[in-house]
């Protein structure tokens, strides 16, 4: 690909919206929220990582240049004028400035999560011209941060009422979704929006842009693994030597492993090899063997593995009344795993009481692929402009959709006294703390966050109940 263009990372109609605001107007407000969708809160991420990314370098004259010509062959306007203030007042540095609040809080759905205006008057037409960029900055990591902790909920959940206690937790649910994003850039915003909860992934791209973005030298970590192409080449009359030169290669003391085990009979493989052939090594192998199901249906599939493997390995039952298989051996489910197989999943297996400790989660294209704009009902709207030196509110109200209803004024956020979070004109403010702040002016970066300030903003409180015991 071209080397960034900035001002094309925009829609085509937006190259014409300079010429559409009123005579006078000095500067436009916009904000961002989430108006609604699949969940009553949001995790807020991502926006330190396109601000470094993309709004710390100047545009120049080359890239204005090459707007302009693809502006006008393309059959749109270009401000050609505006974007020469830019470079020659502000040595090419947008300037706006944007508040947001700190990455990681949960802000309930409805609510402004970032707010953005020109900082020079004659660049009024700025604000509203970045929604292409940041909007999408926002929207995507936060949805999948969202969703990554909506899970980290469930499976909380039934550990605390099936396990001693959450220290298994934040490998529970490993990020498989690299090969099923549509960009590596995707892979590597939405991988590292899942860390913001767990520590499990495969995506690379997410442990990069952790390193690039938020100060964390190892964002999360993985284990060796197989896949049904190392299985399958040994041969299906073979696949005992496949599982055997797995602990050969890879168990040891404190060592973790996993091997798909579906290549050809999940419950031979279970029962005659794992179980049979091998069961010493694996009983002595001084790790922990993981052993992946990959077909079928997973809340039938999961369950009839632990079952078969409780009964040839043995297990114990733990405070709660709930059995554990061995240290030396647990169960990961990745195929189908989504909110609702999980949910089902840990259901079924409490049922036949089964500790949520038995197994962890692989999520793919489910966690960072399957989501889009409207999951969270993702807008950015301008809600105040400045006319000559007046500033008057701006809204839109649609009479055939009251959802789409957008605020008015220059908003803040605040705790109300209950201590939810709510909306309100920045003028409101008095002497409460406003929870957005000023983030990036002007080309600069004025407050940066590292990955484990996020994740404590966003960590999942335990229950009373798991409190009192632990207390």
């Amino acid at each position: 690909m071209q080397n960034y263009n900035p001002i094309l990372n925009v829609d085509s109609y937006k190259t014409s919206h300079y010429l559409q605001y009123p005579e006078g107007t000095q500067y436009v407000s916009s904000y961002i929220e989430s108006r609604g969708g699949q969940y009553k809160e949001a995790v807020f991420f991502g926006l330190q990582a396109f601000i470094k990314q993309y709004l710390t370098t100047p545009i120049s004259a080359v890239d204005i240049d090459e707007a302009e010509e693809l502006c006008l062959a393309h059959g749109v306007p270009f401000n050609r004028e505006g974007w020469e203030h830019i470079l020659t007042q502000h040595k090419g540095f947008l300037p706006i400035e944007i508040q947001a609040v700190p990455e990681g809080t949960i802000v309930p759905v409805q609510n402004v999560l970032a707010q953005v205006i020109n900082t020079d008057p004659a660049c009024y037409w700025l604000t509203s011209y970045v929604e292409t960029a940041l909007l999408r900055a926002v929207w995507y990591p936060t949805t999948v941060a969202t969703q990554s902790r909506e899970a980290k909920k469930i499976i909380q959940r039934y550990l605390e009422e099936t396990a001693d206690n959450l220290d298994g937790l934040p490998f529970k649910l490993h990020d498989f979704g690299a090969r099923g994003a549509s960009s590596e850039e995707t892979a590597a915003i939405g991988g590292l929006a899942h860390l913001v909860n767990f520590q499990g992934t495969d995506t690379i791209a997410a442990l990069l842009a952790g390193r690039r973005y938020y100060n964390a030298p190892m964002a999360g970590f993985s284990i060796p693994a197989a896949e049904h192409s190392t299985m399958t080449s040994w041969g299906r009359e073979h696949e005992t030597e496949a599982y055997a030169n797995m602990l050969t290669q890879f168990s040891g003391d404190g060592r973790l492993v996993a091997v798909v085990s579906d290549s050809y009979d999940l419950w031979n493989a279970i029962e005659n090899i794992w179980g049979g052939e091998l069961k010493e090594r694996v009983e002595n192998n001084g790790g922990t063997l993981v052993i992946r199901p990959d077909s079928g249906d997973p809340v039938d599939v999961v369950t009839q593995t632990i079952e078969r493997l409780m009964r040839i390995f043995g297990a114990r039952i733990n405070d709660k009344g709930y059995r554990v298989l061995p240290d030396f051996v647990r169960v990961i489910q990745g195929d189908g795993v989504s909110l609702h197989t999980i949910e089902g999943i840990l259901a079924a297996m409490k049922a036949r009481k089964q500790s949520a400790d038995n197994i962890a989660f692989g999520m793919g294209a489910e966690l960072l692929q399957k989501v889009n704009r409207d999951t969270m009902k993702f807008a950015m709207k301008a809600s105040a402009v400045r006319v000559n030196g007046l500033w008057r509110d701006v809204y839109k109200d649609p009479i055939t959709d009251t959802g789409k209803r957008s605020k008015k004024g220059r908003l803040a956020l605040v705790h109300r006294g209950n201590g939810t979070i709510h909306t309100i004109r920045e003028q409101e403010l008095g002497n409460r703390t406003n929870l957005m702040r000023p983030i990036f002016r002007n080309g600069k970066v004025l407050a940066e966050q590292d990955l484990d300030e996020i994740r404590t903003l966003a960590a999942v409180p335990a229950t009373e109940t798991l409190l009192t015991a632990a207390g």
